[in-house]
């Protein structure tokens, strides 16, 4: 049997247009393709070519946290400082963060980031392995997703 790795995530989008800018500015996705008019529209957002995001405008309303499905979505950076550089990014777009500024993913631990949301309230997390240990963690006692 071959292993598994994570491929592509696609995420329903009220605005197209809205979120592809939001997700562009925030992550630096590139558009890998793209389909804007008529009835089917999506959005293939990736880096260096390789495919990560697809957007598909075919909801509305607003991302569900009390329903089953997807949680949050969280993304690894290198190191702390992107951590930082992502957080200037998001307040610049007036996104709302569950938290302020980075946190740790528990009391002690050295991994951490942000945690806010996407223009229609999907849930997202950018964070880095080390470095998040100068601040204290949102759950005393648990390990913090950031959103509870």
């Amino acid at each position: 049997m071959n292993a598994f790795e994570p491929g592509h995530v696609g995420l329903n989008v009220t605005d197209l247009a809205r979120s592809t800018a939001f997700y562009r500015k925030v992550f630096g996705f590139d558009v890998l393709g793209e389909h804007a008019e008529g009835d089917r529209r999506f959005a293939f957002l990736g880096l260096g070519g390789t495919l990560m995001v697809t957007l598909w405008q075919q909801s509305s309303g607003t991302f569900e946290t009390g329903r089953p499905g997807l949680h949050h979505l969280a993304f690894q950076v290198s190191d702390i400082d992107a951590v930082r550089r992502a957080e200037a990014i998001v307040r610049d777009l007036g996104a709302k963060l569950f938290h302020d500024g980075v946190v740790p993913h528990g009391e002690g631990a050295s991994s951490g980031g942000i945690f806010f949301s996407d223009p229609d309230g999907v849930r997202l997390e950018i964070y880095a392995p080390v470095g998040a240990d100068v601040a204290s963690a949102p759950t005393a006692g648990a390990p913090t997703c950031g959103f509870f």
